[in-house]
């Protein structure tokens, strides 16, 4: 039988797949606190943070990445437009985030889930990884010939001191959380939505990504692991098959349970019972509203179909039992 899928469609949300409240808020405020203690607690390693950036700079120079000066030089020419940047750097981050999870739990409890698995292992890992890995941005890197657009033009999130820093780790530049979290909300949004222009959500992490490498806050390398390290998230917390499309339903089915209707037996047209049958089997169609020459279904006796009235009703119950 012929099989059809559709997209996720935006019906009412699975109430059943919502998980409590009170717990996701707990544990989502829960993990952004340990998140934040942790980059704190990664501070200082001032020479080793210097060490490491200067070798990311060498690698990228030997890849042949191009130079972040030249996205920054592009905001330069206007003071509006590096303002812009600052602010998009510092004010859309978290919320654009806090956003997109409480939209899914509202209106998408199963991408819901997932997406909150996904940004907590990725979370972690980029934790653990500024941990092992310190790294000074590249607006502190001389050899870079980069400005800190934040004190410059404002805002700003970070001191003026790193090391000392009590507000955030900005020793913490690989990999990019701006960027990943960013390409999760993108990507989050299109699984979970139907609209012919979802794909525009990708804007959110191609912006993310000019800002973060033009106010000079991370490198193209910190981007790079930040996806890699998506990519491994994503696929290792698969969204249930239920929540990717609707279940696949047979064309012409009408049964909400489920169950094995043929398209015929609800009084569908002959094109559908066409489709219905397979082909080859007793009662295969040649061609819409026609029976094969060989395939007279054995309801109808040795003798082929009625040929008046009253034969033509004596047989209707034998033809009704065959089609179900």
């Amino acid at each position: 039988m012929t099989y059809a899928r559709t997209e996720p469609t935006d019906q009412e949300p699975d109430i059943r797949a919502r998980p409590p409240l009170v717990r996701e808020f707990l544990l989502v405020a829960g993990l952004f606190l340990a998140y934040k203690f942790g980059r704190r607690a990664a501070n200082g390693h001032v020479e080793e943070a210097f060490r490491n950036a200067g070798n990311v700079w060498d690698l990228e120079r030997a890849l042949r990445l191009p130079g972040e000066g030249a996205v920054q030089g592009l905001l330069l020419h206007s003071q509006p437009l590096i303002h812009a940047a600052n602010t998009y750097y510092a004010a859309v981050h978290f919320p654009a985030t806090a956003l997109f999870l409480v939209w899914l739990y509202w209106r998408r409890p199963r991408h819901y889930v997932r997406s909150r698995r996904v940004l907590a292992a990725l979370t972690a890992a980029a934790l653990a990884l500024h941990l092992l890995f310190p790294l000074a941005p590249p607006r502190m890197l001389p050899v870079a010939g980069l400005v800190d657009t934040g004190q410059l033009y404002g805002p700003t999130v970070y001191g003026q001191t790193p090391a000392t820093d009590t507000m955030a780790n900005q020793f913490a530049a690989m990999p990019s959380l701006h960027v990943g979290w960013a390409v999760m909300v993108a990507v989050g949004l299109i699984l979970a939505t139907r609209s012919r222009w979802r794909l525009l959500w990708l804007l959110h992490p191609a912006l993310t990504l000019l800002v973060v490498v033009g106010t000079a806050n991370h490198y193209w390398l910190d981007a790079i692991v930040v996806a890699a390290m998506l990519a491994v998230a994503l696929a290792v917390f698969r969204l249930p098959l239920s929540a990717r499309t609707d279940p696949a339903r047979p064309l012409g089915w009408g049964s909400d349970d489920g169950s094995a209707v043929p398209a015929y037996a609800g009084g569908a047209r002959p094109r559908d019972f066409a489709s219905a049958v397979p082909a080859g089997s007793a009662g295969s169609v040649t061609g819409p509203g026609s029976f094969a020459a060989a395939g007279v279904p054995p309801s109808f006796g040795a003798s082929g179909p009625a040929t008046n009235g009253a034969d033509a009703g004596s047989r209707a119950p034998a033809r009704a039992g065959a089609a179900r």
